[in-house]
Formats: structure tokens, C-alpha cells, sequence
């Protein structure tokens, strides 16, 4: 059992943690008071392979598979979560694409969203239905050779600068729920598509979110992804995957906030010792380190057993599900071991308290995931 990083990844580690240090810091407090998205950013990263990291070279990636994207993914977010977001989740929507569309949808949607020209999004979630996914009601209805969508989405990452999108839509009513679903591929700028920005996000807000509106918006058949019916069990494959790059989100911002702590503990003094001298803020920092290690060993085994196509989607939730407790957690304790300084926007912690609390929230809450953890061990 060898649990060292290969160097081919180790390098990888290192550029996006140079990558995230040189081009982050400088804009990260502006994005988040701006609400301001980084497309130059972006671009950037894509000249570098770390866009769509993922992505096999033959698509225009640079075939790092699901780990080496995990491993850029926690590099970014330890600077800054929403500007790294918008590098890591430039290819939402395009895991789809990859596992069950056709070879002429993967050369046409791939390589431009590796190349950093485009950006995708995965339109899921609506006003009514988020976790429940078989409770979406937009509609697609044949109409000659092309589909006419009707409907709403909602909380869309990407969803006012993306270029095409993703869309699970009901297109066989009258089957069973399961099996009422397909996934479509609508360019942003079909005729009928509406996109809306949502501002005032507690936090990741340099991230793009957004509403989006279907109205007899008509794109032609050949935008199915695999066959009709079989989007719901699309979607969660989907989810059993990109849930890994949530969950290294995670671990990077947790990663951070350890880091941060350490160094402050170390320079601040009270009641004539360092703070780091103090048993309970030994004990803070101690829980930290011990979940960070633990939620690590989670999100770098369920990467690689993705890579050597053994998924394990339980224990894809549940790093998914420990990943955003545990950001959650030593944002918590680094704000509390800053005192008043963590309150304020001078430091950092206080964004990271922010950005955190969406790691419990999106890719499926963590009450979905003691669901679906709950439903797989008793299925063994």
C-alpha cells in the first residue's frame, strides 16, 4: 500500500498551489465584495491544464484523471475557494457529457472548455425541487426533430457566463419518475433562455450563480445525452463524481484554516504567553489537523479508485458529507482562535466561515448523504 503521490502529481500540487498564490490574492478580497467573476483567471488556468484537469488528453485535457483534478482543486480553495471554483467548475455539466454522450458531443464541448474558450453548467436544481431530484419539473417536448423546453432553474454555478448548459429536463411523462428524465445540452443563447445572477451570497461570491428560465426554448434531439429516460440515473452518477471535487474544496479550505491558525497562535500573546502555549489552543488546532488527515485519506481514495475505475460512491459521500463538516469546523475554530481579529475583514478567516457553510449545502446536503450512506450499507 503505497499512499505517496506520484511525481507526476506532486508537480501538479505545486503549480496549482503557485498558480492559486500568484494570481488569487491579489483580487480575492475585491471578488468577494464585488460579487466580481474572473474569466481572465480562467484562461489562465487553462493554458496551465488545470481546467477540466480530468478530461483525457484525446478531449483536451491534460488527463490527470479525478485525483490530479482533486489535488488542483484543494490547492485552489486553500487561497481562495469561489475564484478557484470558477477554474475547477468551468467544466460543470461536462462529467455528463464525458460518461454517456457521443463521441461527436465530446469532441464538440471538450476541447474548447479545456482550451478555457467556453464554460459549462449543469442546470439541475429548481425553486421547488433540489435535493429531490425527482421532484424537477421542466419539461421537453418533441416537436419535430427538436426538443421544446419549458421550466425553471435555480442556484445554477455559471449559469450568466456559461455557453452551454447541461439541463435534466422530463422528456417521458408517463413513465415512472425514475425513468420520466433525460439530460439535454442547450446553448446559452438558444432563443426562450432567460439567466438571471443571483447576488447577495453569503459566501463563494465571486462564484457565478444564477436563475434560469426555459420558455419554449427549441434545441434539435441530437442534444440528448445518451438515451431518453435515463437521466435521473445519469445524474447520479454525475453527483457520485463531482461530489470528490466538493469534498477537496473542502479539504483545501480546512487545509487553510489550520495554516492560518498555526501562524497566528504562534505570533499573538495573551495573559503574558503565546497563545499557542495554552492547552486549549492546542486542543483546537490538534481536532483540526486530526479531521483534515482523516477527510484527506477520504477524498484522495475515492478519486483513485474513480481512476482505476473501481468507484466507491459511498465513500464519495461520505467524503462529501465529513468534507463539509469538517470545513465547517475549523472555519469555526479559526474565527474563534482569531478572537475579534477573525470577525473582521482584515483576515481571511471570517471569508472562509463564509464559504464554507455552502460545502454542507450544494452536490446534495448532508442529510442527503447520510441517506444515500445510510441506504448503501444496508444494501451489502
Amino acid at each position: 500500500m503505497d499512499f505517496e503521490l506520484t511525481d507526476e502529481l506532486k508537480m501538479l500540487k505545486d503549480m496549482a498551489k503557485k498558480f492559486a498564490q500568484t494570481e488569487f490574492s491579489s483580487l480575492s478580497r475585491e471578488c468577494d465584495e464585488e460579487e466580481k467573476y474572473t474569466p481572465e483567471i480562467r484562461r489562465k488556468a487553462a493554458e496551465n491544464g488545470l481546467v477540466a484537469a480530468w478530461v483525457p488528453e484525446e478531449y483536451g485535457g491534460s488527463g490527470a484523471g479525478i485525483l490530479g483534478n482533486a489535488i488542483i482543486t484543494e490547492e485552489l480553495s486553500k487561497v481562495d475557494m469561489g475564484i478557484g471554483l470558477n477554474v475547477v467548475a468551468a467544466a460543470f455539466g461536462c462529467e455528463a457529457i464525458f460518461q454517456f454522450g457521443t463521441e461527436e458531443q465530446k469532441k464538440k464541448y471538450l476541447p474548447p472548455v479545456c482550451r478555457g474558450e467556453q464554460v459549462s453548467a449543469g442546470a439541475f436544481t429548481e425553486p421547488d425541487a433540489g435535493t429531490d431530484v425527482a421532484g424537477y419539473r421542466t419539461r421537453a417536448v418533441k416537436d419535430g426533430n427538436d426538443y421544446v423546453i419549458n421550466g425553471n432553474k435555480m442556484f445554477i454555478t455559471n449559469g450568466t457566463v456559461c455557453d452551454f448548459m447541461v439541463a435534466q429536463c422530463i422528456t417521458n411523462p408517463e413513465e415512472k419518475k425514475h425513468n420520466s428524465f433525460s439530460l439535454i445540452i442547450v446553448p446559452a443563447d438558444t432563443p426562450g433562455v432567460t439567466r438571471n445572477k443571483i447576488r447577495g451570497k453569503m459566501g463563494i461570491r465571486s462564484s457565478d450563480t444564477a436563475e434560469i428560465v426555459f420558455e419554449d426554448a427549441r434545441v434539435p434531439q441530437s442534444s440528448l445525452i445518451g438515451r431518453e429516460g435515463n437521466g435521473f440515473r445519469q445524474l447520479m452518477h454525475f453527483f457520485d463524481v463531482t461530489r470528490i471535487m466538493v469534498s477537496a474544496q473542502a479539504l483545501g479550505l480546512a487545509e487553510a484554516c489550520l495554516e492560518t491558525s498555526i501562524k497566528y497562535v504562534k505570533e499573538r500573546s495573551a495573559f503574558g504567553a503565546p497563545l499557542g502555549a495554552f492547552q486549549l489552543t492546542q486542543m483546537k488546532l490538534t481536532e483540526m489537523a486530526i479531521k483534515i488527515e482523516a477527510l484527506r485519506g477520504l477524498v484522495y481514495k475515492s478519486a483513485w479508485l474513480v481512476d482505476h475505475g473501481r468507484p466507491d460512491y459511498t465513500l464519495a459521500a461520505m467524503a462529501k458529507y465529513f468534507g463539509g463538516q469538517t470545513a465547517v469546523f475549523c472555519a469555526n475554530y479559526a474565527v474563534e482562535l482569531h478572537g475579534g481579529y477573525g470577525y473582521i475583514d482584515e483576515y481571511s478567516v471570517q471569508k472562509w466561515y463564509r464559504d464554507a457553510k455552502i460545502l454542507e449545502l450544494y452536490e446534495g446536503t448532508k442529510e442527503a448523504e447520510i441517506m444515500t450512506i445510510g441506504r448503501m450499507l444496508q444494501s451489502r
